[in-house]
């Protein structure tokens, strides 16, 4: 296996450098590209890194340097201009978040690996399958806020973008071959409209892993405090888990100490923790526990529809179905059809090829593929 060596780049730190490049990038029939953020350091995260690759270039382009991105705005909109990516929804998130944004013919070489049914379909197994080539991870997680940036972090930086382009190439030809890429670029397409989660105003709890098993006096205990972890990791200019993590919130939570000798036994919570919160933390438990009944949130309950003794039968056959083509396709069976696409065509039972384009989330490379046998699977369960 081949080590990661060293690849030459070209590291742009102010506007008038990253106008130049422009020209060179709008040339080009296809870039590489990925970035570096901060999440697991700073309360907000950022982009912290722009890597961009193409056939005779290498561009590392830092966002906290130049004041002025949207020279590239056209670049990544142009669908002339294939962008290649891996695992690409945090990327198309995030540059329309801090940029605005928006990537337009998209290739995500990890949907690419999934519809040719690779078994690990992360960056660093594909260089390892493809080119013979291991990747560190250990600067993935590191603070890429910091500057100046070491040099083999920003080696690390080029890695990723380096090999994409003849990756790309590899897969889409392995796809040709199976006449699937049209699948991929359907579903690239569909990725490449993603945008940030809405900024509305909801609970903390809403985002709460267990919240929904909780009473309402837990879960105004449990907002009270996840306010004040928010308020301190805002403060503090870091992510909520470096104030205090969820295990011991939920303990909190459950047992509801009303003094600071009733944290001292709950687990994951540090000596420095109590001395430094323990106060803070009490108030908000008692906050909660004094809340008047009908202030008291209630968890909001997801709605679920009930399928008919028909539907049901048809999500048994559709799954049975979906199973055996992937075991022929050599594919994870999601890949065919996912289970909230089956629901959906079993509640609809369209009956023919042509009524499967008014299913929500079908997409129109299954009904192109798959439209007779589906239809056929209903009928015969019907």
């Amino acid at each position: 296996m081949t080590d990661m060596v060293n690849t030459e780049y070209v590291l742009i730190e102010n506007d008038a450098d990253l106008k130049k490049i422009i020209p060179e990038l709008e040339r080009e029939s296809a870039i590489g590209v990925d970035l570096e953020a901060d999440s697991m350091f700073h309360y907000q995260e950022k982009v912290c890194l722009v890597q961009i690759s193409t056939q005779r270039l290498n561009l590392l382009i830092d966002p906290l340097s130049v004041k002025d991105l949207s020279p590239l705005a056209p670049v990544f909109a142009d669908p002339r201009v294939r962008k290649i990516l891996h695992g690409s929804d945090y990327d198309i998130r995030s540059l329309y978040r801090d940029f605005g944004m928006e990537v337009h013919s998209l290739f995500d070489t990890q949907i690419a690996a999934r519809f040719l049914g690779l078994r690990e379909t992360g960056l660093a197994s594909l260089l390892q399958e493809k080119f013979n080539v291991s990747s560190d991870k250990k600067y993935q997680k590191k603070d890429w806020s910091q500057r100046p940036l070491p040099a083999p972090m920003l080696q690390y930086g080029v890695q990723d973008t380096f090999h994409l382009l003849p990756l790309a190439g590899i897969l889409e030809r392995e796809l040709m071959e199976k006449g699937r890429l049209f699948c991929v670029e359907e579903e690239c397409e569909l990725l490449s409209r993603v945008r940030p989660n809405s900024s509305r105003k909801r609970p903390f709890f809403s985002n709460f892993k267990g919240a929904a098993k909780l009473d309402p006096r837990s879960l105004a205990v449990l907002e009270k405090i996840l306010s004040f972890r928010d308020q301190e990791a805002k403060r503090r200019d870091c992510p909520h888990y470096k104030v205090l993590g969820n295990k011991p919130i939920i303990e909190i939570v459950r047992i509801k100490p009303v003094t600071k000798n009733g944290l001292s036994g709950i687990k994951d919570l540090s000596r420095k923790q109590i001395d430094r919160m323990g106060k803070s933390l009490i108030e908000k438990v008692r906050e909660g526990l004094s809340l008047s009944e009908e202030m008291l949130p209630v968890y909001p309950k997801k709605v679920w529809k009930r399928l008919k003794s028909k539907e049901r039968a048809r999500v048994k056959e559709l799954k049975s179905w979906r199973d055996r083509l992937g075991g022929e396709w050599g594919v994870d069976p999601a890949v065919i059809c996912t289970n909230a696409q089956i629901e959906a065509i079993a509640i609809e039972n369209p009956g023919k090829p042509e009524n499967m384009g008014s299913i929500k989330g079908v997409r129109k490379w299954q009904i192109k593929l798959f439209a007779p046998d589906i239809c056929k699977v209903l009928q015969e369960t019907d």
